[in-house]
């Protein structure tokens, strides 16, 4: 049994790949103990002490009475996920609730692609940062006197995610036996995971190609033009937070917009999610709505491409709540978010109407960004990655010693008790 003072972590699904095996072992390090529940094939895998691993083999629907099993048999102080929305990890927020458990929730960064998030609680449309007034952040910063440092210039970790999100589904597709009522948070069937995961990967070099020829004639023809920066449709953010249930409902909305307000020579620029695969059928969608609302001359779709080259020539931006809004941001542009995100505060994104917005967007304002933005690199953005070697390196070495303190960073810092800043310069050589 461990003693009153022991921490028992209880890692759940986490990226696909190594990290959450690479953050047990230096949890265990530190002298905790470190237990791991696996869902699938894919999840055990990627987890390499099998003396500390649980499986739940059972239908969704009994996970919940399973899991205040383990927390009970465990003693389990403290639960570790990636996401907090799919079923799984649902059910964990509210046992974290129900049980007095401390809830440690990753997610791609608010700031990426150079960043992770950790918080405690939830994250995205249930962060605590919502209920966080960009004034209180201004008076936490103004207590503070660390530097606020910037992360390397790249850390090449979207190949890496991509081929491990395919070897993550391969194995559940090939291997799954003994989870045989494991199913997916997502609406797509193992194997047609796999096979769009698959297709995504070999036709890289083709999609490159083709959108770099596309880009450049688009770029040099001078239109001025409002960017969408597509999400995915099953991602956590478009279901949990966002009225939208489909990328067609999100882009008939905007489309309609545009047509009816914008001015007549301005273009609309739709571009595709770094790992969209094909199932929405964004392209198809797009290109109905603009034929429906006669704009098909000025209504474009790009699969991927540089976010940052196609930002630095936008007008403005219309997001669901992607994490591109805050590059929008950062860079100055008009932002008009249509769902729930922890940048959506007065003065930042635009609260006009999306149809107002297409005719003549309003600037945020950068004083209050740059209030944001400090706020956010004090606290909840880890500099790095979770896939790539190098990236995954920087992230570790900064994120045992978050979760093993005894407050979630917005509380360190206001209390000025966990001087983050100083490890993260430490990493940054």
């Amino acid at each position: 049994m461990p003693g009153p003072d022991k921490r028992v972590f209880l890692l759940l699904q986490g990226p696909h790949g190594p990290f959450f095996d690479r953050l047990g072992k230096l949890l265990r390090r530190a002298g905790a103990e470190v237990w791991r529940c696996a869902f699938n094939a894919g999840d055990e895998f990627f987890w390499s002490d099998p003396a500390h691993l649980l499986r739940h083999t059972g239908s969704s629907a009994e996970w919940p009475a399973h899991l205040a099993r383990i927390v009970a048999d465990r003693q389990v102080t403290d639960i570790v996920l990636y996401g907090d929305v799919r079923p799984i990890h649902a059910a964990a927020r509210q046992a974290s609730q129900d049980h007095g458990l401390r809830l440690h929730v990753f997610e791609e960064g608010y700031l990426r692609p150079y960043w992770i998030s950790y918080e405690r609680g939830g994250s995205n449309g249930h962060s605590v940062l919502l209920d966080i007034s960009l004034a209180e952040m201004q008076a936490t910063l103004h207590q503070t006197l660390v530097e606020v440092r910037r992360p390397p210039a790249h850390w090449g970790d979207m190949r890496q995610h991509k081929a491990y999100g395919a070897f993550y589904h391969f194995l559940v597709l090939v291997a799954n036996r003994r989870y045989r009522q494991f199913a997916s948070h997502r609406a797509l069937p193992i194997f047609d995971e796999f096979r769009l995961n698959l297709r995504r990967l070999l036709l890289m070099p083709i999609h490159s190609a083709t959108r770099l020829v596309q880009w450049r004639h688009f770029r040099l023809s001078g239109d001025p033009y409002v960017l969408v920066p597509m999400q995915l449709e099953h991602d956590s953010n478009m279901l949990g937070h966002s009225p939208f249930r489909s990328n067609r409902e999100f882009v008939d909305q905007v489309v309609e917009a545009f047509a009816r307000s914008a001015p007549q020579h301005h273009h609309l620029v739709f571009k595709a999610h770094p790992l969209e695969d094909g199932r929405a059928r964004n392209r198809r969608c797009i290109r109905e709505a603009a034929t429906r609302h006669g704009v098909t001359d000025r209504v474009h779709y790009f699969r991927g491409g540089k976010l940052a080259e196609m930002l630095a020539h936008a007008r403005a931006v219309v997001t669901v709540n992607s994490t591109a809004g805050q590059q929008a941001l950062w860079r100055g542009l008009p932002v008009k978010a249509l769902g729930r995100a922890v940048y959506c505060k007065p003065g930042l994104v635009s609260d006009q109407t999306l149809a107002d917005f297409m005719a003549n967007p309003c600037l945020p304002d950068a004083a209050s960004y740059r209030v944001f933005r400090d706020y956010l690199l004090q606290t909840s953005q880890v500099p790095g990655g979770f896939y790539s070697r190098r990236s995954r390196a920087h992230a570790l070495r900064v994120v045992a010693d978050l979760i093993l303190a005894p407050e979630d960073p917005y509380q360190a810092l206001a209390g000025g008790r966990f001087q983050r800043r100083q490890q993260i310069g430490e990493v940054l050589d």
